[in-house]
């Protein structure tokens, strides 16, 4: 199989091809730097997302404060994630890097808060 993607991994923005069959990346061509290959191998076989989103606070200044992952969670994970942090509810005061979810769907993945509120 070939997978054509346009690399995020530095500001380039290259176009890499990939091509892979069921257990093994076969080759990765059109990165400009050893990052490109990392990344196309990463999405192909086990792609993952930064998730940011913002959870309810009780008593705060705002009625939302920011929060993002601490890491990237698995990409079909995502919508599980969401479900989780629009279901939360945080009392105020709230800082920016204070944890708000621990360990997301066992991700591994913390939930940070991103401002203050």
């Amino acid at each position: 199989m070939k997978r054509e993607l346009t690399c995020v991994a530095c500001p380039l923005g290259c176009s890499v091809t990939v091509e892979y069959n069921d257990s093994e990346i076969i080759s990765v061509t059109g990165n400009t730097c050893k990052r490109g290959e990392a990344y196309a191998k990463t999405e192909i076989t086990n792609p993952t997302r930064s998730l940011t989103s913002s959870v309810k606070v009780n008593g705060g200044i705002l009625p939302v404060v920011p929060v993002k992952s601490d890491k990237p969670v698995p990409k079909n994970m995502l919508f599980e994630c969401m479900k989780v942090i629009n279901s939360v509810t945080v009392e105020a005061p709230v800082t920016i890097g204070q944890v708000i979810i621990e360990n997301i769907l066992d991700t591994g993945a913390d939930i940070v808060a991103t401002n203050n509120n």
